[in-house]
């Protein structure tokens, strides 16, 4: 759902939407009370604030930025230096929580000395610019050891004289800090949407010679997008100084930018809820999932070649484009198709998989043997038939995949013509 049908909807909708949304924030730390559901949990929140704040930029202005943490990084790094100063006079409770704004006011003061240059141009020019931004910041971290700490970063302590009982040293106490700023920030950058800006930062994206005709200046919207974004990216940095106490260069790095664009288009761009599911995404998989393989990186390009070929719209945009069809009383036809193509593609994973471990396996850790233990069995990397049942099992899987998409592809047809029909009998009905 966009922002602007979300805005069209009852306002009761809209109102248990937010409330939901504000529950699950507060119930969150009781389902996962553990110290690893904690910190994914911060991390999550952390990680909503930048994804959406990318989005200012890619889905809603259309601008592809390859440099989006040097504003995250670099709100980080000022937060931790304000903290290290209040430090060496014992910082209050209300200074500690204050400090994420910090961090936005470093975000917006960076977005706006370079921003200015950045958004003079547009498109592929925008994205070069961004890169090299990017890559001159990063470069920088370990040249002035003075403020990004060399490589070693800059540490800090966030425990404070207690306030009611606050002295954010334990991590639930972080936790609800990082819930308010990110409730907060989700709904202000919503707001943003709805503003005569956000409108027209939409109309820049789509046709920025029409918006020129009628007499809007393009580069001043995407100037001022700009300013947005990097404000709530330096909340996001703010956050992630107090909750890791240290930043280091790696924050700023293109790494850190690449996994930004990378999760914002998997969760879905042109949706304003779309950043949402890839933050919850990059965290899983860079928490869990780096704990399962080594090779989680290699995964993850193959998803996001995959969403590419087949979802170029994102997990948001299958959610809703099945939502639609759900109300229209078709989705049951799809369902078997879903299944279908789902079994063939775990078929396909299972071979790929094999084929992926044994792999790394040969190259990383081939001194300490050749077995290796892969989903309950044991695969022998120096036997020629587990290569050869692992390229097998793939092939199956591609092909069962690619015969079930063809009949999804064939049926999905079916369906959105006959949603299309009912549409405009509708049309006709109420005119």
């Amino acid at each position: 759902m966009t922002a602007a049908s979300i805005h069209s909807s009852d306002p009761r909708t809209r109102w248990i939407i937010w409330s939901a949304f504000a529950l699950l924030l507060l119930v969150a730390p009781l389902v996962f009370p553990g110290d690893l559901g904690l910190s994914m949990l911060c991390q999550i929140g952390i990680a909503i604030i930048a994804c959406l704040s990318y989005n200012v930029l890619l889905g809603q202005g259309g601008m592809l930025s390859f440099g989006h943490a040097v504003y995250t990084g670099l709100g980080a790094f000022v937060a931790m230096h304000a903290l290290n100063a209040f430090s060496d006079g014992k910082p209050s409770a209300v200074a500690v929580m204050l400090l994420p704004l910090v961090g936005g006011l470093a975000g917006l003061f960076f977005a706006a000395l370079l921003g200015y240059v950045t958004t003079k141009k547009s498109g592929t020019t925008f994205a070069m610019i961004t890169l090299g931004i990017g890559e001159l910041v990063f470069a920088m971290s370990l040249m002035i050891p003075e403020f990004f700490g060399g490589e070693g970063g800059v540490s800090g302590n966030r425990m404070t004289e207690p306030l009611l009982g606050i002295t954010f040293g334990p991590q639930r106490q972080v936790y609800y800090l990082i819930a308010v700023y990110t409730f907060l920030s989700v709904a202000a950058m919503y707001a943003f949407t709805l503003t005569p800006l956000g409108r027209m930062l939409n109309a820049v994206r789509d046709n920025p010679e029409r918006v020129e005709f009628v007499g809007y200046n393009a580069q001043r919207v995407r100037y001022r997008a700009f300013l947005v974004a990097g404000f709530f990216a330096g909340i996001s940095g703010g956050l992630a100084a107090l909750n890791f106490e240290i930043v280091t260069a790696e924050v700023v790095g293109a790494a850190r930018s690449g996994g930004y664009l990378l999760f914002t288009f998997l969760g879905g761009a042109t949706f304003f809820f779309g950043p949402i599911i890839g933050a919850v995404l990059m965290v899983l998989a860079a928490v869990l999932f780096s704990e399962i393989t080594k090779a989680w990186l290699l995964y993850l390009g193959l998803i996001f070649m995959f969403m590419v070929m087949y979802a170029p719209g994102g997990i948001a945009s299958l959610i809703m484009m099945n939502v639609r069809i759900a109300a229209f009383g078709r989705l049951r036809e799809l369902l078997p198709h879903y299944l279908s193509m789902t079994l063939a593609a775990v078929v396909a994973l299972l071979g790929f998989s094999a084929l992926i471990e044994m792999i790394y396996h040969r190259q990383l850790e081939g001194a300490s043997g050749g077995a290796l233990g892969f989903l309950g069995m044991t695969l022998d990397t120096g036997n020629a038939l587990h290569w050869l049942s692992a390229a097998v099992v793939a092939a199956i899987g591609v092909g069962l995949f690619e015969w079930a998409r063809r009949r999804f592809q064939v049926r999905w047809n079916a369906v959105h013509e006959a949603i299309e029909q009912a549409t405009k009998q509708r049309q006709e009905a109420s005119a």
